[in-house]
């Protein structure tokens, strides 16, 4: 049988796909039989000049979730229709694949037709199953409705992980500038063997991660579902392969979250059902396109969090966070707990360096006094309130572990090559009254810094100058 004549009567896009069936079981080349002009025109400018039976490859990049799709088709003896992401190309693409009858008998061969637009038909991305559009639609409603967003993607990843029947589903949020990756959501067999997935970071697994873009190589997602797959993976990236099998895996399916062209998570789910493989991709992909919005405003939010309460220059946190605390506490929604301590921390000479080198050598001043409080005071809360002033809390520090607290924020205070430094602190054992508590370590603060000028006349007019300012 020739198809010569039947692929030039199709109107859309669409070519004849054949497959060579080896001895063992597995397929091996794609090769492209004949292809109608307008499939043509895409992939030579003179379309006259394609030749038939060539391999795929021949005219268009490899894609091996092209190919995954074509053995699909192939093993199953099903028409095939998807709707998908081509992150290559920049555009969306529906497809769409029909097993034919072979006139040879170590090939097989299947119709391939596309439709491909630059942006997402909403139309057709909400044209799914009853069963994705139910999934998907319960997903929304926890993302929107469980005020904890990490408890609720953990439920929804519970919940692909049910629906794909799989043992092990997880996202992982990564940051390729800082090359770090942290669990997001992680949802597991509970049998006692599968550990979690924090049991697999560790300071390498980010080179491993480096790798997975290789793997998707501009499509949306990436299966190991056969030897082919596996034995591309392998050639990819070795070491990821070899963990996978180590741990027994026998296929994953992972996606991608891409938002603003940048890669911030990515979601997995490890020997899901292969009989499912069509219903979970449809399933995967949908959610994806959900978690990555959802997930890409949760982390703006959470930055935006993050720099109002942090100061900028030294990394602790600002006055608009104690305030915060302070109004906390006074209001009795998060009350600071009994026993606590209260250090005011002042740099000496900020002025003077300001004025005679400066301000970034000031904002080194700043930032040496800054560390010394991180080095001593480390899981307490440290915020810079003003210009050059710092104020620590203590809470559920007993009395003994203040005052060694205290001798060593002494002992640093004026140490040679480092910022110097005044300090008051006031010690809250029974008392609520965090108020009269900064209140007072405010001024043993000043009594020192006094008695620090008095030691350095030559700074006198620092002195003079913090306090008109303050």
């Amino acid at each position: 049988m020739e198809y010569s004549d039947f692929i030039h009567n199709i109107k859309p896009i669409a070519c004849v796909i054949s497959v060579d069936l080896l001895p063992n079981g597995e397929y091996g080349e794609i090769r492209i039989l004949d292809a109608n002009d307008r499939y043509r025109q895409t992939v030579i400018d003179d379309p006259s000049k394609f030749i038939k039976d060539t391999p795929y490859t021949d005219w268009i990049r490899r894609d091996h979730n092209f190919e995954g799709m074509i053995f699909e088709t192939v093993d199953t003896g099903k028409p095939l229709h998807a709707y998908v992401d081509a992150a290559f190309f920049k555009a969306w693409m529906e497809l769409y694949m029909m097993p034919l009858i072979s006139p040879f008998e170590d090939k097989a061969c299947v119709l391939f037709s596309y439709d491909m637009t630059p942006k997402a038909d909403a139309d057709k991305l909400s044209d799914v199953s009853p069963e994705a559009a139910a999934f998907v639609l319960q997903a929304c409603i926890k993302l929107r409705e469980t005020p904890d967003f990490n408890q609720a993607a953990n439920s929804v990843v519970a919940d692909i992980r049910e629906f794909c029947n799989s043992r092990h589903c997880t996202i992982l949020l990564t940051d390729f500038e800082k090359r770090s990756c942290s669990v997001f959501a992680d949802d597991f067999v509970q049998d006692g063997i599968e550990p979690p997935m924090e049991h697999f970071l560790n300071d390498h697994f980010f080179e491993l991660i480096e790798t997975w873009p290789r793997l998707i190589d501009g499509s949306n997602c990436f299966i190991i579902n056969n030897e082919n797959e596996w034995n591309h993976a392998r050639s990819i990236s070795p070491e990821w392969a070899a963990s996978l099998e180590s741990a027994n895996v026998k296929n994953i399916v992972i996606y991608p979250l891409i938002s603003n062209e940048e890669t911030i998570a990515y979601i997995w789910a490890v020997d899901f059902d292969r009989d499912k493989t069509l219903r979970i991709k449809e399933v995967m992909e949908l959610t994806t396109f959900l978690l990555t919005a959802e997930i890409s405003n949760h982390l703006m939010v959470e930055k935006m969090k993050i720099m109002s309460s942090t100061d900028l220059l030294t990394g602790v946190l600002n006055r608009n966070a104690m305030n915060n605390r302070i109004s906390s506490n006074d209001n009795g929604e998060d009350l600071i707990g009994l026993p606590f301590g209260v250090f005011f921390v002042d740099v000496n000479g900020l002025k003077v360096v300001n004025d005679t080198k400066g301000h970034i050598a000031g904002d080194e001043l700043l930032k040496d006094v800054s560390n010394t409080l991180v080095e001593i005071f480390g899981g307490h809360e440290i915020y810079r309130v003003g210009g050059d002033e710092f104020l620590v809390m203590t809470i559920g520090v007993d009395q003994k572990r203040f005052e060694e607290l205290e001798k060593e924020l002494m002992s640093k205070a004026e140490r040679p090559g480092h910022a110097k430094y005044a300090y008051g602190s006031y010690y809250c054992g029974d008392s609520k009254d965090i108020r009269k508590a900064m209140q007072i370590a405010d001024g043993k603060m000043y009594e020192n810094k006094e008695d620090f000028y008095k030691r350095h006349p030559e700074l006198e007019w620092d002195r003079q100058m913090s306090r008109k300012n303050g």
